[in-house]
Protein backbone atom coordinates (compact mmCIF):
# COMPACT_ATOMS: atom_id res chain seq x y z
CA UNK A 1 0.00 0.00 0.00
CA UNK A 2 1.39 3.41 -0.88
CA UNK A 3 1.63 6.18 1.66
CA UNK A 4 -1.04 8.18 -0.19
CA UNK A 5 -3.48 5.28 -0.24
CA UNK A 6 -2.83 4.58 3.42
CA UNK A 7 -3.45 8.21 4.29
CA UNK A 8 -6.71 8.35 2.36
CA UNK A 9 -7.96 5.16 4.03
CA UNK A 10 -6.91 6.46 7.44
CA UNK A 11 -8.79 9.69 6.84
CA UNK A 12 -11.93 7.80 5.88
CA UNK A 13 -11.69 5.56 8.96
CA UNK A 14 -11.21 8.54 11.23
CA UNK A 15 -14.10 10.44 9.70
CA UNK A 16 -16.34 7.40 10.17
CA UNK A 17 -15.26 7.17 13.81
CA UNK A 18 -15.80 10.85 14.39
CA UNK A 19 -19.31 10.78 15.90
CA UNK A 20 -19.54 10.35 19.63
CA UNK A 21 -21.52 7.38 20.95
CA UNK A 22 -24.53 8.53 22.99
CA UNK A 23 -24.96 6.99 26.40
CA UNK A 24 -28.02 4.76 26.76
CA UNK A 25 -30.70 5.46 29.37
CA UNK A 26 -29.58 4.36 32.81
CA UNK A 27 -25.81 4.94 32.54
CA UNK A 28 -22.68 4.94 30.43
CA UNK A 29 -22.15 2.47 27.62
CA UNK A 30 -19.52 -0.28 27.97
CA UNK A 31 -17.34 1.64 25.55
CA UNK A 32 -17.61 4.99 27.33
CA UNK A 33 -15.33 6.58 29.94
CA UNK A 34 -15.74 9.97 31.63
CA UNK A 35 -12.43 11.33 32.92
CA UNK A 36 -13.13 14.72 34.47
CA UNK A 37 -10.31 15.52 36.91
CA UNK A 38 -8.96 11.96 37.15
CA UNK A 39 -5.17 11.65 37.49
CA UNK A 40 -3.56 10.58 34.24
CA UNK A 41 -2.56 7.16 35.61
CA UNK A 42 -6.10 6.38 36.76
CA UNK A 43 -7.50 7.79 33.51
CA UNK A 44 -5.33 5.53 31.38
CA UNK A 45 -6.17 2.48 33.49
CA UNK A 46 -9.87 3.14 32.95
CA UNK A 47 -9.43 3.66 29.22
CA UNK A 48 -7.36 0.48 28.85
CA UNK A 49 -10.00 -1.48 30.80
CA UNK A 50 -12.70 -0.19 28.43
CA UNK A 51 -10.61 -1.09 25.38
CA UNK A 52 -10.22 -4.62 26.72
CA UNK A 53 -14.01 -4.96 26.57
CA UNK A 54 -14.77 -3.23 23.25
CA UNK A 55 -12.86 -1.98 20.21
CA UNK A 56 -14.32 1.56 20.08
CA UNK A 57 -14.26 3.75 23.20
CA UNK A 58 -15.68 7.26 23.67
CA UNK A 59 -13.84 9.40 26.21
CA UNK A 60 -15.91 12.23 27.67
CA UNK A 61 -14.68 15.28 29.58
CA UNK A 62 -10.97 14.72 28.87
CA UNK A 63 -9.06 17.24 30.94
CA UNK A 64 -5.34 17.28 30.00
CA UNK A 65 -4.69 13.64 30.91
CA UNK A 66 -1.41 12.51 29.33
CA UNK A 67 -0.67 9.43 27.22
CA UNK A 68 -4.23 8.66 26.12
CA UNK A 69 -4.13 6.08 23.34
CA UNK A 70 -0.49 5.21 23.93
CA UNK A 71 0.48 2.27 21.63
CA UNK A 72 -3.17 1.83 20.56
CA UNK A 73 -3.18 -1.13 18.14
CA UNK A 74 -4.96 -1.63 14.84
CA UNK A 75 -8.68 -2.31 15.19
CA UNK A 76 -9.04 -0.10 18.29
CA UNK A 77 -10.31 3.50 18.32
CA UNK A 78 -10.75 6.40 20.74
CA UNK A 79 -13.27 9.20 20.25
CA UNK A 80 -12.26 12.01 22.63
CA UNK A 81 -14.46 14.89 23.76
CA UNK A 82 -12.50 17.52 25.66
CA UNK A 83 -8.80 18.33 25.67
CA UNK A 84 -6.37 15.41 25.94
CA UNK A 85 -2.94 16.08 27.44
CA UNK A 86 0.60 15.70 26.14
CA UNK A 87 1.77 12.64 24.20
CA UNK A 88 -1.66 11.75 22.84
CA UNK A 89 -1.29 8.58 20.79
CA UNK A 90 2.42 8.20 21.50
CA UNK A 91 3.75 5.00 19.89
CA UNK A 92 0.38 4.62 18.15
CA UNK A 93 0.46 1.25 16.38
CA UNK A 94 -2.44 1.18 13.95
CA UNK A 95 -5.37 2.49 15.97
CA UNK A 96 -7.48 5.58 15.28
CA UNK A 97 -7.89 8.57 17.60
CA UNK A 98 -10.34 11.40 16.93
CA UNK A 99 -10.29 14.52 19.11
CA UNK A 100 -13.32 16.83 19.15
CA UNK A 101 -11.42 19.86 20.40
CA UNK A 102 -7.78 20.89 20.78
CA UNK A 103 -4.73 18.75 21.43
CA UNK A 104 -1.65 19.60 23.47
CA UNK A 105 2.05 18.91 22.88
CA UNK A 106 3.74 15.92 21.24
CA UNK A 107 0.66 14.25 19.80
CA UNK A 108 1.74 11.22 17.80
CA UNK A 109 5.15 11.08 19.48
CA UNK A 110 7.08 8.26 17.72
CA UNK A 111 3.84 6.86 16.29
CA UNK A 112 4.28 3.81 14.07
CA UNK A 113 0.95 3.51 12.24
CA UNK A 114 -2.71 4.54 12.39
CA UNK A 115 -4.42 7.94 12.40
CA UNK A 116 -4.88 10.91 14.72
CA UNK A 117 -7.55 13.44 13.71
CA UNK A 118 -7.88 16.72 15.65
CA UNK A 119 -10.96 18.90 15.07
CA UNK A 120 -9.19 21.94 16.53
CA UNK A 121 -5.60 23.07 16.91
CA UNK A 122 -2.62 21.24 18.32
CA UNK A 123 0.43 22.16 20.41
CA UNK A 124 4.18 21.83 19.88
CA UNK A 125 6.17 18.93 18.43
CA UNK A 126 3.25 17.07 16.84
CA UNK A 127 4.52 13.92 15.16
CA UNK A 128 7.89 13.98 16.94
CA UNK A 129 10.05 11.20 15.40
CA UNK A 130 6.92 9.92 13.63
CA UNK A 131 7.70 6.88 11.46
CA UNK A 132 4.31 5.88 10.08
CA UNK A 133 0.61 6.72 9.95
CA UNK A 134 -1.26 9.98 9.54
CA UNK A 135 -2.02 13.09 11.60
CA UNK A 136 -4.78 15.43 10.35
CA UNK A 137 -5.26 18.76 12.15
CA UNK A 138 -8.07 21.12 11.18
CA UNK A 139 -6.53 24.23 12.76
CA UNK A 140 -3.08 25.54 13.63
CA UNK A 141 -0.09 23.75 15.10
CA UNK A 142 2.63 24.96 17.45
CA UNK A 143 6.38 24.87 17.04
CA UNK A 144 8.45 21.99 15.66
CA UNK A 145 5.68 19.92 14.07
CA UNK A 146 7.19 16.95 12.29
CA UNK A 147 10.59 17.25 13.97
CA UNK A 148 12.74 14.18 13.21
CA UNK A 149 10.07 12.56 11.00
CA UNK A 150 11.46 9.59 9.09
CA UNK A 151 10.44 6.94 6.56
CA UNK A 152 11.53 3.50 5.44
CA UNK A 153 10.62 1.97 2.06
CA UNK A 154 6.81 2.15 1.70
CA UNK A 155 6.29 3.25 5.31
CA UNK A 156 5.88 7.01 4.88
CA UNK A 157 4.22 9.11 7.61
CA UNK A 158 2.15 12.20 6.85
CA UNK A 159 0.96 15.30 8.72
CA UNK A 160 -1.67 17.65 7.27
CA UNK A 161 -2.18 21.02 8.97
CA UNK A 162 -5.17 23.09 7.87
CA UNK A 163 -4.06 26.30 9.59
CA UNK A 164 -0.76 28.03 10.34
CA UNK A 165 2.39 26.46 11.77
CA UNK A 166 4.78 27.75 14.40
CA UNK A 167 8.52 28.05 13.90
CA UNK A 168 10.80 25.15 12.94
CA UNK A 169 8.19 23.17 10.99
CA UNK A 170 9.87 19.97 9.77
CA UNK A 171 13.06 20.55 11.77
CA UNK A 172 15.66 17.79 11.13
CA UNK A 173 13.09 16.02 8.95
CA UNK A 174 14.55 12.81 7.49
CA UNK A 175 11.49 11.51 5.62
CA UNK A 176 7.73 11.59 5.34
CA UNK A 177 5.33 14.30 4.17
CA UNK A 178 4.06 17.50 5.76
CA UNK A 179 1.22 19.46 4.13
CA UNK A 180 0.60 23.00 5.36
CA UNK A 181 -2.42 24.97 4.14
CA UNK A 182 -1.66 28.07 6.20
CA UNK A 183 1.49 30.10 6.73
CA UNK A 184 4.68 28.64 8.20
CA UNK A 185 6.64 30.33 10.97
CA UNK A 186 10.35 31.08 10.82
CA UNK A 187 13.07 28.50 10.18
CA UNK A 188 10.86 26.07 8.26
CA UNK A 189 12.81 22.93 7.36
CA UNK A 190 15.87 23.73 9.47
CA UNK A 191 18.26 20.77 9.21
CA UNK A 192 15.90 18.95 6.84
CA UNK A 193 17.66 16.17 4.92
CA UNK A 194 14.79 14.00 3.68
CA UNK A 195 11.07 13.99 2.96
CA UNK A 196 9.01 16.85 1.53
CA UNK A 197 6.95 19.77 2.85
CA UNK A 198 4.04 20.92 0.67
CA UNK A 199 3.15 24.59 1.13
CA UNK A 200 -0.06 26.22 -0.06
CA UNK A 201 1.64 29.61 0.33
CA UNK A 202 5.21 29.90 -0.87
CA UNK A 203 7.88 31.14 1.52
CA UNK A 204 9.83 34.31 0.78
CA UNK A 205 13.20 33.25 -0.74
CA UNK A 206 15.05 35.12 2.01
CA UNK A 207 13.46 32.76 4.54
CA UNK A 208 14.50 29.53 2.79
CA UNK A 209 17.21 27.83 4.82
CA UNK A 210 20.51 26.85 3.22
CA UNK A 211 20.45 23.35 1.74
CA UNK A 212 16.76 23.52 0.76
CA UNK A 213 14.94 24.12 -2.52
CA UNK A 214 11.45 25.59 -2.91
CA UNK A 215 9.72 24.88 -6.22
CA UNK A 216 6.22 24.42 -7.66
CA UNK A 217 4.76 20.94 -7.22
CA UNK A 218 5.33 18.61 -10.16
CA UNK A 219 3.28 15.86 -11.73
CA UNK A 220 5.01 13.32 -9.51
CA UNK A 221 3.57 15.09 -6.46
CA UNK A 222 -0.06 15.03 -7.60
CA UNK A 223 -1.10 11.51 -6.40
CA UNK A 224 0.32 11.94 -2.90
CA UNK A 225 -0.81 15.54 -2.39
CA UNK A 226 -4.28 14.88 -3.81
CA UNK A 227 -4.83 11.86 -1.56
CA UNK A 228 -3.72 13.80 1.52
CA UNK A 229 -5.94 16.77 0.74
CA UNK A 230 -8.88 14.46 0.03
CA UNK A 231 -8.35 12.77 3.41
CA UNK A 232 -8.36 16.16 5.14
CA UNK A 233 -11.49 17.30 3.29
CA UNK A 234 -13.36 14.13 4.18
CA UNK A 235 -12.30 14.15 7.84
CA UNK A 236 -13.41 17.77 8.33
CA UNK A 237 -16.31 17.97 5.90
CA UNK A 238 -18.60 20.87 6.82
CA UNK A 239 -16.11 22.36 9.30
CA UNK A 240 -13.47 23.89 7.01
CA UNK A 241 -13.25 25.04 3.39
CA UNK A 242 -11.94 22.17 1.24
CA UNK A 243 -8.22 22.15 0.50
CA UNK A 244 -8.29 19.80 -2.48
CA UNK A 245 -8.77 20.74 -6.11
CA UNK A 246 -6.48 23.14 -7.96
CA UNK A 247 -2.84 22.43 -7.04
CA UNK A 248 -1.32 25.18 -9.19
CA UNK A 249 -0.55 27.44 -6.22
CA UNK A 250 1.14 24.74 -4.13
CA UNK A 251 4.91 24.55 -3.69
CA UNK A 252 7.20 21.92 -2.25
CA UNK A 253 10.20 22.36 0.00
CA UNK A 254 12.83 19.65 -0.25
CA UNK A 255 16.52 19.07 0.48
CA UNK A 256 18.87 20.09 -2.32
CA UNK A 257 20.55 16.66 -2.15
CA UNK A 258 20.65 13.50 -0.09
CA UNK A 259 23.45 15.08 1.99
CA UNK A 260 22.72 18.83 1.92
CA UNK A 261 24.89 19.47 4.98
CA UNK A 262 27.75 17.10 4.21
CA UNK A 263 30.18 20.00 3.77
CA UNK A 264 29.66 21.09 7.37
CA UNK A 265 31.33 18.00 8.83
CA UNK A 266 34.85 16.56 8.73
CA UNK A 267 35.40 13.50 6.54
Amino acid sequence: MTDATHTLNAGKAAAAAGKATPAPAGGAAAGEVTLGLAHFREANERVRAALARVDAVTIRDANAQRYLGCALPAGKSLDILGTPGNDLGCYLDGGTIVVHGNGQDQAGNTMNDGAIVVHGRIGDAAGYAMRGGTILVRGDCGWRAGIHMKEYEAKRPAIVIGGDAGAFLGEYMAGGVIVLAGTPGDYVGTGMHGGVIYLRHSVDPDRIMDGLIQEPVGEEDVPTLTALLDAYDEAFAGESPPLGGDLSSWHRLRPASARPYGGLYAH
